[in-house]
């Protein structure tokens, strides 16, 4: 009977660590989009061309 309980203790402790886990990734991808740049609004950067005596 005891080994039941044990077991039974030990499947609800994985389930929550499980959901745990499922929140934070969860709340990590919510954060990635609210931070995403949509493509439309980036410009393309274009590099300074410098001269050999840091002439443009």
């Amino acid at each position: 009977m005891r080994d039941q309980r044990d077991e039974r203790m030990v499947d609800r402790a994985r389930r929550s660590e499980t959901a745990e886990q499922d929140a934070a990734r969860q709340r990590i991808l919510d954060l990635a989009e609210a931070e995403r740049i949509p493509v439309e609004e980036t410009t393309r950067a274009i590099p300074v061309r410098r001269g050999r005596h840091g002439q443009r």
